[in-house]
Formats: structure tokens, C-alpha cells, sequence
């Protein structure tokens, strides 16, 4: 199935105030659909220096450059400087994503908070975090939303059990190879999952000789022949919105020329019809080039 279709996660208010808008001439000017999943509490972006004891996560850090991609500023909110409120300063420009016709979801209430509490976390909190994202949305958007994609890939029993009883149609938390309905002891849970199957620029950058110059060829190179399921390929305003854009642009223009429909979630998931995609047990593991664990297709 020659469809390829685009996630973008907006973790910051940077990212959303200047990464959002740099993202959408790009996508017009490829004809791209895609699904734009919104961070829409405090940016607590410097709080992630937590991570430091996380297995991977100064190699990750030493190939890109945080400071680069994100800016001084972003990275003391929730430390030196009060974390901004992203749907309070960022609704204007999440509007116009929706009103430009692309599709809109949630990634997180706080984005940092979910990325290293959610793991453990009971489902008091979870229902917390995700209720608050499903408020905010509605308030923005004056309607509820349809999809989710976890802030990090990083999920619990609690958040997938949530997702319908909060209205969720289908959700892309997770990594894998094609979609699937998450099960837990065997019993389906949740919404359908329609899981990132390419690696990102980002895990790729450093390793074998690439760098912004060259990456893109590797991913071109996984996408040549067509997949069953098709792909997810998830991108981060962060970064292609801001300095990895020049590869972005050649990225959609080799993925056009190898004859792939780029599209939303939403255009995926009705691509696959009424077929009920096979169950896959709720699982972790690890991804190469992305320090820690996460939400995994087995």
C-alpha cells in the first residue's frame, strides 16, 4: 500500500508557535495530509534534564543538538523560567492547522509529566493527565477529539483502557509494523493503534555516516518497495519545523516521486476499511537510536 501517513507531535510552545507554521507551506506545497497532535498544558520542556539517568540518553543527546533544535528559552520552562500554558498562547495557530484542513489530535497535557510519569503511574493520574487534554481540546477546537498519539511513545494499561470511554476513535502511541488492536491477558483494549513504523530523523542523525545532508536517503531506501500496511512517519515541529525543514522538503519530495499518497491518520485509517487489524499484546521494549524504553509493537 503505497500511503505514507504523517504524524506531527508539537511538544513545546516553540514548536508550536513557530514550528507549526514553517511545517504548513511545506505540506501544501507536497499536497500532504496530515495529523498535527497537540501538547496543550504548561511547557515544562527543562524539566526533562530528569532524564540524564535514563540508559541512551546522553549518546541520543551528544548526535543532536537540543539547544539548536529547541532554544535557551524552552529549555529552562519549569526550571529558571514558569512553564508557558501551550493552549492558552498557542490556540490562534492550532486553529488555523485545523482550519487549513489538516487533522487535529492530542499528544499530552504536559508533555514532559506524561513522557516520565506514565509508566508508573495509577489510573488516578492517568485519567487526570488525559481528561485535562480532552477539556482542553474541546475548548480550542469547540469539539472533542478523535485521535491520540503518546507524548515519548509512552503508555500503561490505564491510558489505553481510557482511550474509548474518552471518546477516541484510533491513536498512534506506539511503535510497530503495521496496525493492530492492543490486547491485555488476551481481551482487546482500547481503540485501534496505528503504531510509527519509520525511525525518525533524529534516531538516525550520527549513526552510520549521516548526518542533515545525507539522512534522508535512508529513510528513502526503507520506503522503496511498498509495505502491506503502508507506513506512520512521525516528525516533530521542533525539528523539521525548524533547522532539519531542508530535509523535510527533499524527504516529501523523494516519497512523491516513489509514489506514496501522504496523508492524515484519519485518511489511513479508513484505508484499511472494515478489516478488524489483529490483536498484539500491550508491550514495551526499546527502538534503536531513542534512549529508554517505550510503547512497542512485539
Amino acid at each position: 500500500m503505497r500511503l505514507i501517513a504523517l504524524k506531527v507531535d508539537v511538544d513545546t510552545l516553540r514548536g508550536t508557535l513557530e514550528g507549526v507554521p514553517r511545517l504548513l507551506p511545506m505540506l501544501a506545497a507536497a499536497e500532504a495530509g496530515a495529523t498535527f497532535l497537540f501538547s496543550l498544558g504548561p511547557d515544562h520542556t527543562g524539566r526533562a534534564i530528569r532524564r540524564i539517568f535514563r540508559p541512551g540518553f546522553f549518546s541520543k543527546v551528544s548526535r543532536t543538538s537540543v539547544l539548536e533544535h529547541y532554544g535557551w528559552k524552552t529549555l529552562m520552562y519549569g526550571t529558571l523560567l514558569p512553564g508557558p500554558d501551550i493552549g492558552v498562547e498557542g490556540a490562534a495557530v492550532m486553529r488555523s492547522v485545523r482550519d487549513l484542513g489538516f487533522e487535529v489530535g492530542v499528544h499530552c497535557w504536559d508533555h514532559v509529566e506524561w513522557q516520565d510519569g506514565v509508566a508508573t503511574a495509577d489510573e488516578a493520574w492517568t485519567r487526570r493527565e488525559m481528561q485535562r487534554a480532552v477539556e482542553r481540546f474541546g475548548s480550542i477546537f469547540g469539539e472533542p477529539p478523535r485521535v491520540h498519539g503518546a507524548a515519548g511513545w509512552q503508555m500503561n494499561p490505564h491510558a489505553y483502557r481510557l482511550q474509548a470511554e474518552l471518546g477516541f476513535r484510533y491513536a498512534s502511541d506506539s511503535r510497530g509494523h503495521a496496525p493492530y488492536q492492543p490486547s491485555i491477558d488476551g481481551k482487546p483494549v482500547g481503540v485501534v493503534q496505528l503504531p510509527t513504523t519509520l525511525p525518525t530523523l533524529d534516531e538516525l542523525i550520527g549513526l552510520d555516516g549521516l548526518d542533515e545532508t545525507n539522512v534522508e536517503s535512508r529513510l528513502l531506501r526503507a520506503t522503496e518497495a511498498p509495505h502491506a500496511a503502508g507506513h506512520v512517519f512521525t516528525l516533530h515541529t521542533e525539528l523539521e519545523g525548524g533547522k532539519l525543514a531542508p530535509v523535510f522538503e527533499r524527504l516529501l519530495a523523494g516519497w512523491r516521486r516513489q509514489g506514496y499518497a501522504l496523508v492524515s491518520l484519519a485518511d489511513y485509517r479508513r484505508a484499511l476499511g472494515a478489516q478488524t487489524p489483529p490483536l498484539a499484546p500491550v508491550a514495551i521494549g526499546q527502538v534503536p537510536g531513542r534512549s529508554g524504553t517505550l510503547a512497542v509493537q512485539p
